[in-house]
């Protein structure tokens, strides 16, 4: 799935690694690899949506939550701006639409940047009544334009308020760790550093890791990077991993292959590009190990925000709400591979929780001020 563009975390358990022999919940989306396959981009993406919504699926139980149907019903038509991509939620949003008769999803599929430009350069003329983004940052931009309606306590509430905006402006449906997949014939979970600051000084390495400079998630690290660190610490730590000899990749799905592959001992990318792998071969040698407390432990959220200028804000939140149902959220985890964003529904695989992960504190929407990363990135002699 390329797909780019307030709590306590603590846990006893800070960090967790998914042995791919233990991965048992992982048969439970056997079919669904090909809707992933040809996931590319910032909202680009491709492939074949699977044919069942939400509970139902083999190996899980049905998912706790609040049912759609227990939830207030749609009426009208909402033109829906979303920033992800019609193959990878199209069904989603067709099964929502198809629950009721009286309701029409008109929806308009682009990255998620040129979409939150679109709806603040036409303000209050904006035909948008919903924006449904990739990543928070392009969310960060809608509220800081004034142009996100605040939701109801009841929907907001539903998500954590870590991946929430602090006014609840938008509100997060679903989220992907960064992590360190590596290749288990090659380390094991001891050689892997906890600490992401490690891996240039660590000689093992050498000539062993892969990335993928050009790929939004990636930027987005290093974006984290920047700000946790500074950037003259950052731009040390790509200069460290350049002379390391990590191999760049274009996409991070290619990063988890080779790595399950052999060709790798290890890498950075998002989590569920290891559940991919897993899912389309019979039992690769690849493992998850997660960072603490750094940029290598962000979590980023898609999520979905209400436009102001809409005139129909009820229908629009009460969409919303349809997408942290027990449905909706059962697609992310068995579908997409993402966290779900409500505590009922559980991730796929023997990952931890998102309570049991240790993202940094940082403010996710920072994570679009991407031009002082792209200069920093090209003077450490990246290619992006």
């Amino acid at each position: 799935m390329n797909e780019d563009d307030g709590t306590d975390r603590r846990s006893s358990n800070r960090r967790r690694f998914l042995a791919v022999a233990g991965a048992a919940g992982v048969a439970s989306v056997a079919g669904c690899s090909a809707l992933l396959d040809a996931v590319n981009g910032d909202g680009d993406d491709g492939g074949d949506g699977p044919g069942l919504i939400g509970s139902g699926r083999e190996g899980r139980d049905e998912p706790g939550g609040t049912p759609m149907s227990e939830m207030p019903d749609l009426t009208g038509t909402l033109t829906l701006y979303s920033g992800r991509g019609e193959p990878l939620v199209g069904e989603l949003v067709s099964h929502i639409e198809d629950l009721y008769d009286d309701f029409t999803i008109d929806p308009k599929y682009n990255s998620s940047t040129d979409l939150v430009n679109q709806i603040t350069e036409a303000g209050d003329a904006s035909p948008a009544d919903v924006f449904f983004s990739v990543n928070s940052g392009s969310l960060g931009v809608l509220a800081d334009a004034g142009m996100a309606a605040t939701l109801p306590d009841d929907v907001a509430g539903k998500v954590d308020g870590a991946y929430r905006d602090d006014d609840n402006q938008w509100v997060g449906t679903s989220g992907r760790a960064r992590t360190v997949p590596y290749n288990t014939n090659e380390f094991s979970e001891d050689d892997i550093p906890n600490d992401v600051f490690a891996f240039p000084d660590a000689d093992r390495f050498q000539d062993l890791m892969g990335w993928a400079p050009s790929y939004g998630s990636f930027q987005a690290f290093v974006t984290a990077m920047r700000i946790l660190n500074g950037e003259e610490e950052t731009k040390a730590w790509l200069e460290g991993m350049v002379d390391r000899g990590v191999e760049p990749y274009s996409d991070e799905f290619t990063v988890a292959r080779r790595i399950a592959g052999g060709e790798l001992g290890a890498g950075f990318t998002n989590h569920y590009y290891i559940q991919r792998v897993v899912d389309n071969r019979d039992d690769p040698p690849i493992a998850t190990a997660f960072t603490e407390g750094d940029a290598g432990a962000i979590f980023n959220v898609a999520g979905a925000a209400v436009v102001s200028s809409t005139d129909q804000q009820e229908t629009a939140a009460n969409f919303v709400r349809h997408l942290l149902s027990a449905e909706a959220q059962e697609y992310f985890a068995t579908t997409t591979f993402e966290y779900p964003m409500i505590s009922e529904v559980e991730p796929v695989g023997a990952l931890p929780t998102v309570d049991e992960l240790n993202p940094p504190e940082l403010d996710l929407t920072e994570l679009s001020d991407l031009g002082p990363t792209l200069e920093l990135m090209r003077e450490a002699g990246l290619d992006v």
